[in-house]
């Protein structure tokens, strides 16, 4: 019986694991959509131009290395993070927070790791000279 229940949980692991794919996949368009559409062309508005790839180009033996390359794809990436955290992970915390608070759940606050494995070896020497 044990066996068949490890089994039901795993394949409800495995279902929401490919749920939550899906959902990511999904919502990937619309974070790039967002940070091209509207990100972007702000940056665009402010600075003259959509991205950096002309920007500090260096040519060594007739061989361009470009580091406007390597800034545009570091400005994508802070404006897709920003955007994922103002878009998903703030309102989600606020949501988390707004229902704790209505079910009477008071938020727990975690021993440091450290203290404790500090707790547990003194009392492991206390009982060992004992």
């Amino acid at each position: 019986m044990l066996r068949g229940f490890r089994e039901f949980i795993m394949k409800g692991n495995v279902l929401d694991l490919a749920v939550a794919v899906i959902i990511g996949a999904a919502f990937a368009q619309v974070v790039n959509a967002m940070v091209e559409a509207v990100l972007m062309p702000a940056i665009s508005a402010l600075v003259g131009s959509p991205n950096f790839d002309s920007f500090a180009v260096l040519t060594l033996n007739g061989n361009d290395i470009r580091f406007g390359v390597l800034l545009t794809a570091l400005v994508n990436f802070l404006l897709v993070a920003a955007a994922v955290y103002f878009a998903i992970v703030l309102p989600m915390n606020r949501m988390i927070e707004a229902r704790n608070r209505r079910l009477g759940i008071a938020p727990t606050e975690e021993a440091d790791p450290q203290v404790q494995l500090l707790t547990e070896i003194r009392d492991a020497l206390t009982q060992r000279s004992a």
